[in-house]
């Protein structure tokens, strides 16, 4: 090559490294890099993680905490919620909060919710119980019903991290479509998903990619 063709494609492709910076660098997981995905005004973001397993040291807790590892790292304040050690009790339709005031139960779901209304981004960690989301993690989502009026047509970013034992891909089909759902019902945009698959024992899923998957997707924000 000569020199001269060399030094510009050298120029070019620092150039072109500076114009994209961070987003240079691709990330493993299921989803691409959008521009989406960076807060707007270039600011850290409040992301509240849901964590959904009620083992400490279960697979999707592993996810979560990489993730959350990533996002700190890129500089973002993290608001952690494990479902299975807190208690709240599940929504009971009584509606004496009219979708947007103070709930009859005055549990721990009162720490949450500020931290819900104000976050930019909120994660859910979840692993596969008999083919949908932890009943841990249900019961707190049901109790989003409270603060509806606040955090509906809010614009948040959401990502999912999900582990379950078998491979077949259609049977995190329908997790994936609950988590979809209510993102169009809530006006929310995903930025990222990892489906993590054939993880059964506590841990087992360290021994595969789907850790680095979710500290690049939080890394990437």
């Amino acid at each position: 090559m000569k020199r001269r063709e060399f030094l510009k494609k050298s120029m070019l492709a620092a150039v072109g490294t500076a114009l994209l910076g961070d987003r240079a660098i691709g990330r493993i997981a299921e989803e691409p890099v959008s521009a989406s995905a960076v807060n707007s005004n270039g600011k850290a973001m409040k992301i509240v993680v849901l964590t959904g397993s009620p083992r400490r040291n279960g697979n999707s807790a592993y996810l979560a905490e990489q993730f959350i590892k990533g996002a700190e790292e890129r500089g973002h304040e993290v608001f952690r919620f494990d479902c299975a050690f807190k208690k709240v009790a599940p929504c009971r339709a009584c509606n004496h909060c009219g979708m947007d005031g103070p709930c009859v139960f005055q549990d721990d779901f009162e720490e949450l919710r500020p931290r819900l209304v104000e976050a930019d981004m909120v994660v859910f960690a979840t692993p596969m119980y008999y083919f949908g989301i932890s009943a841990q993690m249900k019961s707190v989502i049901d109790r989003f019903y409270a603060i509806n009026g606040q955090i509906k047509d809010n614009p948040k970013k959401a990502a999912f991290l999900m582990t379950y034992a078998d491979t077949a891909k259609k049977e995190a089909e329908p997790m994936l479509l609950h988590y979809n759902t209510l993102l169009e019902y809530l006006g929310w945009e995903s930025v990222g998903t990892v489906v993590a698959s054939g993880v059964w024992t506590a841990g087992s899923v360290k021994n595969t990619s789907y850790g680095q998957q979710a500290y690049q997707l939080g890394k990437s924000l």
